[in-house]
């Protein structure tokens, strides 16, 4: 069909591949390293977790059966697409944390502790593998679902941030172990696992999304504007500015990089004017072609 983009449709496959490999990281994390040592984490997982301490129910279908009652919930606030792609990773993560545990089931049926008896070490591994999984899933655009569908329909309808809504829920699901071990020290490696998981995810997350933005004036800057584009495949904007003191006009190149080029940007605009004035800053993230692409 003459609508149909071939980009589009490489672009998704590609996001669906990418959601698929930090689905399996974030099974990893869950299944191997919290289930077998009880650890409580944050989100629903969190909950699906403390529901098989307590009661037994496997994990995996709860985990399931909670998000399917909070997709009803995210199809009115976020929309098909959204729902379409959270249904898919709570399905594919369902099915993999049941798969994860017959690996590492044991003849009586508990879960092989593959760390030995180093429940810290699982944490920070299970915390890790967590925050890598997620990051990735969230770099392509999907979502797992849980507390994130409870935090936009608060936030339809209260003034309350995202973030402060999901870390409150992490909070009282952690919170919640106490009841179930009524060991202050479970509960706190539960917090010190979601502390992990969040700053793995923002690190990995930000490091894949960080690009630079260059501006350079300079008397070279045609030069120098053509030597970006031959040499590292960048476009440049040349804008029009005037020096507040001298009221001399001057050009201004605009240059957007990742953040692995900066080095070799500024090495080529030394080599072409050593004294050139340049101004780089950190931009959390550049769409467009040559870049990332504007997820749905």
């Amino acid at each position: 069909m003459a609508f149909i983009d071939k980009k589009n449709i490489w672009g998704m496959l590609e996001d669906y591949a990418m959601m698929l490999v930090g689905l399996i990281f974030y099974t990893i994390g869950y299944a191997c390293f919290m289930l077998p040592y009880e650890i409580t984490s944050g989100g629903m997982g969190g909950v699906a977790a403390v529901i098989f301490y307590a009661t037994g129910f496997p994990a995996q279908y709860s985990y399931f059966l909670i998000n399917l009652v909070l997709l009803s919930l995210a199809f009115w606030v976020m929309g098909w697409r959204y729902t379409a792609r959270t249904l898919i990773a709570n399905i594919v993560i369902s099915f993999a944390i049941g798969l994860a545990q017959e690996f590492i089931k044991l003849p009586d049926g508990s879960l092989q502790k593959l760390v030995g008896d180093e429940r810290f070490m699982a944490c920070v591994l299970g915390g890790c593998f967590e925050g890598i999984g997620l990051a990735i899933v969230f770099h392509a655009g999907g979502s797992t679902g849980g507390t994130d569908i409870i935090a936009s329909c608060v936030n339809k309808y209260r003034d309350i941030q995202l973030g402060t809504v999901m870390l409150l829920l992490d909070l009282v699901i952690v919170g919640s172990s106490y009841f179930v071990f009524h060991d202050i020290q479970m509960m706190l490696i539960g917090y010190v696992c979601m502390f992990i998981s969040m700053n793995v995810l923002d690190f990995v997350f930000n490091s894949a999304n960080q690009s630079v933005q260059i501006m350079v004036i300079s008397n070279q800057y045609e030069k120098i504007a053509n030597e970006v584009n031959a040499t590292m495949d960048r476009g440049v904007t040349v804008l029009n500015g005037e020096g507040w003191y001298s009221k001399e006009e001057r050009h201004v190149l605009l240059i957007l990089a990742k953040k692995r080029e900066r080095s070799n940007i500024m090495r080529l605009i030394r080599s072409v004017d050593h004294r050139a004035f340049v101004s780089v800053s950190n931009v959390e993230g550049v769409f467009g072609e040559g870049f990332d692409r504007i997820k749905n």
